[in-house]
């Protein structure tokens, strides 16, 4: 599986990509780096860009991205004093804005639950649920296979793409618990 990283500029993509690789040298890791064009002719495609630029990343993609499994990992959150507050984004959460933009693309919503330093963290042992909605079974199933191949990180389905607003809104209270407690908890869903 190869990996391109996707910037507004391929040398700063390339540049964190080489950053990556070298922070890992005892691992193969088939990353590399491009401009956003160039990443969105990836097979999948993970759009991790802070919640307010994400639209206006994909908007111009639109046409390289019909018919492609595009992966919301946004939150629409502001930070206000200790506590991390969700915010109402159009359509009701990124996601669905993502699927409005993209109406070529099977859009689905996962990853919104998972400390970001963990997950930079090759070795952190980061053992997680990681709730998986679309309104495409495709979606899904792609979706909960890049999951389930992670190691630590078990995929559920959480149904439509309307759970997304939910979804990412409680993030909010997962990153205040993290700061609160100066950890980095993760989260699981017992019973399933």
């Amino acid at each position: 599986m190869q990996i391109t990283l996707g910037s507004r500029q391929a040398e700063r993509a390339q540049s964190v990509a080489e950053e990556v690789v070298d922070a890992w040298p005892t691992l193969s890791l088939p990353i590399g780096g491009a401009d956003n064009e160039g990443a969105a002719r990836a097979e999948v495609i993970v759009v991790a860009t802070p919640w307010d630029s994400a639209i206006a990343t994909v908007k111009p993609l639109r046409e390289l991205l019909a018919g492609k499994v595009v992966i919301s990992m946004a939150n629409a959150l502001v930070k206000e004093g200790r506590e991390m507050l969700a915010l109402i984004p159009p359509r009701g959460s990124v996601a669905a804005a993502l699927q409005a933009t993209l109406p070529k693309s099977l859009v689905a919503a996962a990853f919104h639950h998972l400390p970001a330093a963990e997950m930079e963290n090759l070795e952190s042992g980061l053992e997680a649920d990681v709730l998986v909605c679309s309104d495409n079974p495709e979606a899904t199933v792609v979706t909960e296979s890049l999951v389930d191949a992670m190691r630590g990180l078990r995929p559920i389905n959480a149904g439509s793409l309307s759970q997304a607003a939910a979804i990412e809104a409680f993030t909010a209270v997962c990153i205040t618990l993290n700061i609160r407690h100066k950890t980095h908890s993760t989260l699981r869903i017992a019973g399933i």
